[in-house]
């Protein structure tokens, strides 16, 4: 007789992510790394085996998704094993540890490890927690997202050296550090044989990039001039960058670049002095206005987001005021607006001059009214204009969209063929859902 092959069974793997675009990159990594060993990574509802939970701590409110999901985890598969990472994992472990239904926390210098940390996944009476020191999260991890065809982001820095009064990310991620612009390029160029037509540069404080063992070795400067040479990837995009860091060498180059779009995204935080100083920041509204000045000079079409916080302690009417109207004169086009929460073991908690809740949120609805007007005239100003707009797998009510170079988000009928195609427009008009209406992209002539 021959012997009965026992089908093997294979583990399945569920991952979700809380949290900014380094995140995304970082879980994309560790889901690589699960299917080289033969694990098969599933959808969150298709009763995972494992579940991935990788965590943000900026606001409260990313603590408590944390929660919330670990509670969905466990009613779509109430046997499965389920682990934390991330910054709410290397800030809170023991308090992680506690919710019901956790099996595993892992802290920064751990969560590329956990294939091997947690051997097996097999269940125990005791939450595990494996978060070492922040000061142990020293080694720089590459990573990347693979997911969407479209875009990819790459992570090229992580972990930040500034310590600002209201922040946790030191606290989370550690000292800055950084990859080798040789590595960098290595991974763009497996990008590049890939579909992705759009590399978008990500870290915690890129500008900061080039610190390696502890010593500055290379410039971000030079990371941008030698990615620009890579063959393969349409577009490469560089995400929230210190004002203090965006030197006039980077947004010259981006200006004369092949492949850079004119896109910048430029933490304020505040545009009174007082509070800039109150948080610890390194520069003052002046040289925040220059760097706009500049951008613009070159770049008039350039798209400028902006970051700011509002009810910071010691933020008066008045120095709310200076903000808004700091924010209303410049040349910008959209607005991140958080509203502050208080943060453990931060600088801020100690300030006088708490801001009542209710006039927090106040002051965040008159900045987002302000964000859709800047947005809206910075839409009408490329009317008629023509870009090129990359169109992704995002379909609403028959319509595709994409976004330009500088970042304009454009609809058009929807075409399957244009999906991850970059095709020259004409922005016509504005329509009721506040997007762009594209006029004859290449290849609807081909629609019969």
């Amino acid at each position: 007789m021959r012997p009965v092959k026992r089908k093997v069974s294979v583990k399945k793997v569920a991952f979700y992510t809380l949290g900014c675009k380094l995140n995304y990159s970082e879980t994309s990594t560790i889901s690589r790394m699960f299917e080289a060993k033969g694990y098969r990574k599933v959808d969150f509802d298709n009763t995972p085996d494992i579940f991935i939970i990788n965590t943000c701590s900026v606001t409260e409110n990313a603590d408590k998704k944390c929660k919330k999901i670990v509670r969905e985890a466990k009613k779509i598969s109430p046997n499965s094993y389920v682990t934390i990472i991330g910054c709410y994992a290397q800030l809170k472990p023991q308090e992680i540890s506690e919710i019901d239904g956790v099996d595993a926390v892992l802290g920064a210098a751990e969560k590329f490890r956990l294939i091997e940390l947690l051997d097996g996944f097999a269940k125990e009476q005791e939450t595990k927690v494996l978060a070492s020191e922040i000061q142990e999260a020293n080694i720089f991890n590459n990573a990347y997202s693979m997911h969407d065809r479209t875009r990819t982001f790459l992570k090229v820095q992580d972990g930040c050296n500034y310590g600002c009064a209201f922040c946790t990310i030191p606290l989370a991620r550690g000292k800055s550090r950084s990859d080798t612009i040789e590595n960098i390029l290595t991974s763009v160029r497996e990008i590049a044989a890939t579909e992705v037509k759009e590399v978008v540069l990500t870290g915690v404080n890129i500008g900061d990039f080039g610190i390696q063992e502890g010593k500055r070795k290379e410039r971000f400067a030079d990371l941008v001039m030698a990615i620009d040479e890579i063959e393969g990837i349409e577009r490469f995009r560089i995400s929230s960058i210190e004002p203090n860091l965006l030197t006039n060498e980077v947004i010259e180059f981006v200006s004369t670049s092949k492949r850079f779009v004119p896109h910048f995204h430029i933490p304020l935080q505040s545009g009174s002095n007082t509070i800039l100083r109150s948080m610890g920041r390194r520069y003052l509204r002046e040289l925040y206005e220059d760097r706009i000045s500049k951008i613009k000079s070159l770049m008039p079409h350039c798209c400028i987001g902006v970051d700011v916080i509002v009810g910071f302690p010691g933020e008066t009417d008045e120095l709310f005021l200076e903000t808004y109207h700091f924010l209303n004169e410049l040349d910008i086009s959209y607005l991140h607006v958080f509203t502050y929460s208080e943060r453990a073991n931060t600088r801020a908690v100690e300030l006088e001059g708490v801001v009542p809740i209710k006039k927090r949120n106040e002051r965040s609805k008159m900045l987002r009214i302000l964000s859709e007007k800047k947005r809206r005239k910075f839409y009408q100003e490329n009317l008629g204009r023509t870009f090129t707009v990359l169109f992704e797998e995002d379909v609403e009510d028959g319509k595709m969209h994409g976004f330009t170079q500088n970042y304009i988000r454009v609809a058009a009928k929807y075409d399957p063929i244009l999906i991850n195609e970059l095709k020259t427009v004409t922005l016509s008009e504005i329509n009721e859902k506040g997007n762009v209406e594209a006029v004859e992209p290449e290849m609807m002539y081909e629609r019969h």
